[in-house]
C-alpha cells in the first residue's frame, strides 16, 4: 500500500451520509433470464432498437437510413431523421423510441420493487441519452406509460446538460466549510467512452444551496476513440495533464481554486477509494487492489493553491444524480439513472434541513 493510499484511507469516499442527501443504494445490478437489466437501456441498446426496424423494412424494400450501420448513426442524425419529413425514417426512430420507453418502464417498475427503492416519489435520467430529441422523447413516453399504468412518479430528464451534471454534483461531495474562502473546485467524470474535467464556480454566496453552480471550464478526453486503447496509467497521466492545466488556467483567472478534487467513477466504490466491481468498460484494469486512483491523483497534484489536496470519489451515476438536489428539496426521496455506455442508478433521501449542510 502507498502512503498516499494510507492518508486517503480517512476520506469519505462512497459515503452513504453527504452533506444534503442520505445514498440509500447505488450501482445495483438487476438481472433476469436473459441477463442483466440495465442492458436493454443503454445508448447500444438503443442503436440495436434503430437497427432492428431498420432491418425489417430491408426485408420488404429499401432502408430509409441507407447504408450506415446503425451503431455509427450519431444522436444528431436520428434527431434530425426523427423530425423530418421522411415519414418512413421518421417511424423507424419513432419505433425505437417507443420500443425503448417500454424497455424504461419495466425497468424504472423493477426499481421501484427493491427495498432501498420504496416510496421514490421522481426519478431523473441522465447519461448521453438524454441529451438527444429521440431521448427525451423516450423518457416522456416511459413516464405517460407509467402513470397510465398506475405508477405514481415523476420521471424527468436530467436539467442540467448531462455533461456538466457530472461536474456539478462533484459540489455537493464535501462539506459547505471546506469551501470557506474558495469560489471554485476540481471536478472529474469518468466514463466508459470518456473522461471530462472541468472547473466549477460555486457562486455559493449568491446560492449557498449550490443551485447556481457551473462549469467555468472543461476538458473532454474520448478515450474509446483511442487506437490502441490507451493503459490505465496512461489514462491516470492525461487525467493528471487535463487537471494540471485547469489549474494554471483558473489561477489566470484569478479563480480562488479550492485544494479539493471531486471524482466521479463508475462501479461501485469502496470506503477507502478502491473500485470493487463495474469497471470494466475503462481502459485498463481499474479494480485491482493495487490500484487507487484517489492517490495517483493526490500524488501526482499534491498542492493546490499551496494547500494540501484533497480528493474524494463517489461513483458516477451518485455525482450525476447530486447536481438535482437543488431541484429536489421537497421531496423525501428520490432517485436517478444514467442511460450511457451502461445503465448507472442511485436512489437518495434528503437529510433534514437542520442537519444538513454541516
Amino acid at each position: 500500500m502507498t502512503d498516499a493510499k494510507a492518508e486517503h484511507r480517512t476520506l469519505a469516499h462512497a459515503a452513504g451520509e453527504l452533506p444534503s442527501v442520505h445514498v440509500d443504494d447505488y450501482n445495483i445490478e438487476l438481472a433476469n433470464d436473459d441477463g442483466f437489466i440495465g442492458d436493454r437501456v443503454s445508448k447500444g441498446a438503443f442503436r440495436d432498437l434503430v437497427e432492428d426496424w431498420r432491418e425489417k423494412l430491408r426485408q420488404v424494400g429499401d432502408d430509409p437510413l441507407g447504408d450506415v450501420p446503425s451503431r455509427d448513426v450519431g444522436k444528431k442524425r436520428l434527431d434530425r431523421l426523427m423530425l423530418s419529413d421522411d415519414p418512413l425514417a421518421s417511424g423507424v426512430v419513432l419505433g425505437a423510441v417507443e420500443d425503448f420507453a417500454q424497455e424504461l418502464a419495466t425497468v424504472v417498475r423493477r426499481f421501484l420493487r427493491q427495498k432501498a427503492w420504496r416510496d421514490t416519489r421522481a426519478i431523473v435520467v441522465g447519461g448521453g441519452f438524454s441529451d438527444s430529441q429521440a431521448g427525451r422523447f423516450a423518457i416522456g413516453r416511459a413516464a405517460a406509460i407509467l402513470r397510465a399504468g398506475g405508477v405514481d412518479i415523476t420521471l424527468r430528464p436530467i436539467r442540467n446538460h448531462p455533461d456538466e451534471a457530472g461536474l456539478i454534483g462533484a459540489a455537493h461531495l464535501a462539506p459547505s466549510w471546506m469551501f470557506s474562502g474558495y469560489d471554485s473546485l476540481l471536478a472529474v467524470d469518468i466514463g466508459g467512452s470518456n473522461i471530462r474535467a472541468g472547473v466549477l464556480v460555486t457562486n455559493s454566496r449568491k446560492a449557498p444551496d449550490l443551485s447556481r453552480a457551473a462549469v467555468w471550464r472543461s476538458q473532454l478526453w474520448r478515450h474509446r476513440d483511442e487506437a490502441p486503447q490507451p493503459s490505465r496509467d496512461e489514462a491516470v497521466a492525461k487525467l493528471v495533464r487535463m487537471l494540471r492545466g485547469l489549474i494554471e488556467r483558473a489561477g489566470r483567472a484569478r479563480l480562488k481554486l479550492a485544494p479539493f478534487v471531486g471524482v466521479g467513477c463508475p462501479g461501485l466504490i469502496e470506503a477507502d477509494g478502491t473500485i470493487t466491481r463495474g469497471g470494466q468498460n475503462l481502459p485498463g484494469n481499474w479494480e485491482s487492489s493495487r490500484f487507487h486512483l484517489p492517490s495517483e491523483i493526490a500524488a501526482a497534484i499534491p498542492e493546490i493553491g499551496g494547500h494540501e489536496t484533497t480528493v474524494v470519489m463517489h461513483n458516477d451515476a451518485v455525482v450525476q444524480g447530486l447536481s438535482e438536489v437543488p431541484n429536489m428539496t421537497e421531496l423525501d426521496h428520490w432517485g436517478v439513472l444514467t442511460v450511457g455506455t451502461g445503465l448507472g442508478n442511485a436512489r437518495f433521501s434528503n437529510r433534514l434541513r437542520d442537519d444538513a449542510h454541516g
